[in-house]
């Protein structure tokens, strides 16, 4: 697996400069264009920005890299999820998502799906190996979980999808096509948020959607054509700058977290220490971590003490952490998603041990 994945971030690296003539820009070009000059017989792709532009199809190509599979990019990752469920979904179909997943896909569904007379339930991830898929169309899941971290077996539910007539969406947002492939696993269809730890910065909102299946890619592309739902050239560059930065900054995240987890168990201070179980289908855990705190008040205390940002994002440079009570998750009023960023782990940890003793 580590080679596979390995080679799938060079060819990233090198999507453009392995294929440069003399005088070439070793960078990718920022096109800022709206429009093209047009032939007799135009090609789809140089009409009209809204239907493609060379900067967003650069970015696309790293990660088609990744995911080895055709890739499209669009403004947010909630932006990929409405593409998927308008391409796939039809009046009468039926949807299954995760009750302690990322709550805004749930939102989605009742707000948008449901007056359109699409039916959805919601599972807890630890029932979903044996939930019931009997005329379902689509089975759209996170692993791990967020922001409980749950991990679910991709390859046996892909099996069960397959034989009982469904498709397998995965949102890969919290490892990345870096850490966990679900395509290989057999998902039909791979969404991430590339706000997060694809772009790094926690300066764009982007998301992608990629499958094998040429005929999906191709209605997902027109849904993205004719709702003018596609990410601008500047963002899909931004993109392409913290794509090739991803591994490095992976690694040093993945590390920081290990290195907190000692540190959080022996506190003394923390109910409940989550972390991504070891399975064979992710390269890495990752570089979320769940704890309990006692309160509310305990989880401010610690944020301000250990100087970490205060965000509901995660993925970033910086370590970061969100209280998840506040947005309706099922969770103790003192839980709190710990990202961990790229900072030196030494000092980190001391800021860490500093906001737990002020708990």
């Amino acid at each position: 697996m580590t080679h596979e994945f390995d080679t799938r971030f060079f060819d990233l690296l090198h999507a453009r400069s392995a294929n440069l003539a003399p005088g070439d820009t070793v960078v990718d070009p920022l096109v800022m264009t709206s429009v093209f000059a047009l032939p007799d017989e135009p090609d789809p792709s140089r009409v009209y920005a809204r239907m493609a532009t060379p900067t967003v199809e650069a970015a696309e190509a790293r990660l088609s890299a990744l995911e080895a599979a055709p890739s499209l990019l669009f403004p947010s990752g909630m932006g990929a999820y409405a593409a998927l469920f308008t391409a796939l979904l039809r009046p009468g179909d039926r949807l299954i998502l995760l009750t302690d997943g990322y709550y805004t896909p749930r939102s989605l569904a009742t707000e948008v799906l449901a007056p359109m007379g699409i039916e959805t339930t919601c599972i807890p991830s630890g029932e979903i190996a044996d939930a019931p898929l009997d005329g379902v169309k689509l089975v759209m899941i996170e692993t791990p979980t967020n922001p409980g971290l749950d991990v679910i077996d991709i390859a046996a539910l892909a099996a069960r999808c397959h034989a009982a007539g469904a498709l397998l969406a995965v949102d890969n947002t919290v490892l990345t096509p870096l850490l966990q492939q679900p395509l290989d696993l057999g998902a039909d269809v791979v969404l991430s948020a590339d706000t997060k730890a694809m772009s790094g910065h926690s300066d764009l909102l982007l998301g992608h959607v990629a499958s094998r299946d040429e005929e999906l890619m191709k209605k997902i592309h027109t849904i993205r054509t004719l709702s003018g739902n596609i990410a601008g050239p500047f963002e899909a560059w931004m993109l392409i700058r913290g794509l090739e930065t991803l591994e490095v900054r992976l690694a040093r995240m993945c590390d920081n977290a290990r290195a907190a987890l000692p540190l959080l168990k022996d506190s003394g201070k923390c109910g409940d220490v989550l972390y991504p179980e070891a399975h064979d289908q992710a390269r890495d855990p990752g570089f979320l971590v769940g704890i309990t705190l006692p309160t509310k008040e305990a989880t401010d205390r610690f944020i301000a003490v250990a100087g970490l940002a205060p965000v509901t994002s995660f993925g970033g440079l910086h370590s970061a952490a969100d209280r998840r009570g506040r947005w309706g998750d099922d969770v103790d009023a003192g839980f709190l998603r710990l990202s961990f960023g790229v900072e030196p782990t030494k000092p980190l940890l001391a800021a860490l041990k500093k906001g737990l003793a002020a708990v």
